[in-house]
């Protein structure tokens, strides 16, 4: 106990001798903080989304009874989905990267404590044998003073990695939205074609009771009621094949979102019609994803790196200053023992001058450059990829907006047309294939409203993340609640 305690003792004294801290130092490690407490607003989830303020909680079970909206299903996605917790881990793992580049500019400070007996003995002499025994205690320091800005790029390059895995959470979280509401909106088209198709099957018993009454009173064929009948049973096999399309929709949405097999969901019957419109200026979109992608961002950021890594190996091939301290008590490890109390202090300065290696060090520069170029080259191509989806995807918003009125003008007049053959039929002034005709175009006409309202709502959704910039308030907005704005170009 004596011994640690003079140890601590001398530490203290070693620490209080040295000189101030570096001026460098001191600005880039102005407090032992976790480097994730400088990023603002940063949740411990890691499922922040542009224009939250902060991260959605997860919700504490799913209800089956509660009709599933599309925030909801996004909160179930970001608390299940595994690429966004290993993004999480991949943040966490950068910011202890960038902590032990911080921890070059501090001094490294090593104890060592022991307790040594030595006994000679002198076999076949009159002399007796010696015992001696002693605390011995070390205490050094290492401290580098100047590098050459080995530390400032290394410093750098882990800052950029940590920027590069944020902006890979960011591109993480805008796939995992884009797969939702493309699961999301598939179900719901399922949901919605099921239900016209049962509207349809429901219209096609009404023509056979029709057919029917008819024959009885005789004004029809039996071959009317024959082609109702088989009308109906057509009808009957398309509400068939839509209710197993639909499940497989609710399958593949319930797997999206994490849940396990055969949980319920319940999804909304009607979602509303889609208003809104779509600005015309692709330079803009490609302008805000050039900036504010986070796939090009963290692309971005790990060129940087790359380029700093570079710094880094060409500063190992140059001097280098450090600052060296060393107090021994009663003797140096592994050395013998003197009989009487000693203390020895040593401090020096030393230069590092490499001087040859093999040609080592400059391969190795070597290889920084090419895992640059590498890195300029990978940049380069997300940026591109990216646009290009982004691109496609306005070309696809476009012409499902432009889709939406010609499909509402069709359905209107399908309605119309049906209406005036069905009370033309019950009068008997139409027979039954121009009934069985209007019935056919109406479905028609409906399934393309429903599909064109799908593509819309989908594909506002899908431009927004393709730009890198959807957010919880386009969710709201899209299911009806008023929500934030996430800086997209507006709709109309």
């Amino acid at each position: 106990m004596n011994a640690s305690l003079r140890a601590m003792a001398l530490a203290a004294g070693l620490l209080a001798a040295l000189p101030a801290l570096p001026a460098q130092a001191g600005d880039v490690f102005p407090r032992l903080d976790d480097p994730l407490a400088t990023q603002a607003g940063l949740p411990d989830a890691g499922r922040l989304l542009p224009g939250d303020s902060r991260a959605a909680p997860c919700p504490p079970a799913h209800d089956g009874a509660v009709p599933l909206s599309l925030p909801a299903a996004v909160d179930l996605a970001l608390c299940h989905n595994a690429q966004v917790h290993g993004a999480w881990a991949g943040i966490k793992l950068q910011a202890a990267g960038l902590g032990e580049a911080r921890a070059a500019y501090l001094p490294t400070l090593n104890a060592g404590l022991s307790r040594v007996h030595d006994r000679t003995a002198y076999p076949g002499a009159a002399t007796a044998s010696s015992s001696l025994g002693s605390n011995t205690g070390s205490l050094s320091l290492s401290w580098r003073l100047f590098d050459f800005g080995g530390r400032d790029a290394g410093r750098r390059s882990a800052t950029a990695l940590l920027d590069a895995a944020l902006a890979h959470r960011d591109a993480v979280l805008q796939a995992t939205l884009a797969a939702t509401v493309s699961a999301y909106f598939d179900a719901h088209t399922a949901l919605a074609s099921l239900r016209m198709r049962e509207q349809h099957q429901a219209l096609a018993q009404e023509t056979v009771a029709a057919t029917q009454r008819r024959a009885g009173r005789g004004l029809g064929a039996h071959s009317d009621t024959l082609q109702a009948q088989s009308a109906l049973a057509k009808a009957a096999l398309g509400a068939s094949r839509a209710a197993g399309d639909y499940r497989k929709a609710r399958a593949v949405l319930i797997y999206t979102l994490g849940l396990p097999a055969g949980t319920d969901v319940t999804l909304e019957e009607d979602a509303g019609e889609a208003d809104g419109g779509l600005r015309e200026d692709l330079r803009s979109w490609l302008a805000m994803a050039q900036e504010r992608h986070p796939a090009i961002l963290a692309a971005r950021a790990q060129l940087a790196a790359a380029r700093e890594r570079v710094a880094v190996a060409r500063s190992e091939g140059r001097p280098s200053v450090d600052l060296t301290a060393n107090i021994y008590q009663n003797g140096r490890p592994n050395q013998g023992l003197s009989p009487a109390s000693t203390r020895e202090t040593l401090v020096g300065i030393s230069l590092n001058i490499p001087l040859f290696d093999g040609f080592a060090r400059g391969y190795k520069v070597r290889g920084a450059l090419a895992q640059a170029g590498q890195k300029e080259a990978e940049a380069q191509e997300t940026q591109q990829q990216t646009l290009l989806d982004l691109v496609r995807t306005h070309a696809e918003a476009s012409m499902a907006l432009g889709n939406l009125a010609a499909s509402q003008d069709w359905l209107a007049a399908a309605q119309e047309a049906q209406a005036s053959v069905q009370r033309k039929f019950g009068l008997g002034a139409a027979d039954i294939l121009e009934m069985l005709n209007t019935q056919s175009a109406l479905l028609e006409a409906r399934q393309e409203r429903i599909r064109c309202l799908a593509e819309w709502r989908s594909a506002r959704l899908r431009l927004l993340a393709s730009a890198g910039i959807l957010g919880r308030g386009d969710l709201a907005q899209e299911g009806g609640a008023s929500g934030g704005k996430s800086g997209a170009p507006p709709m109309r």
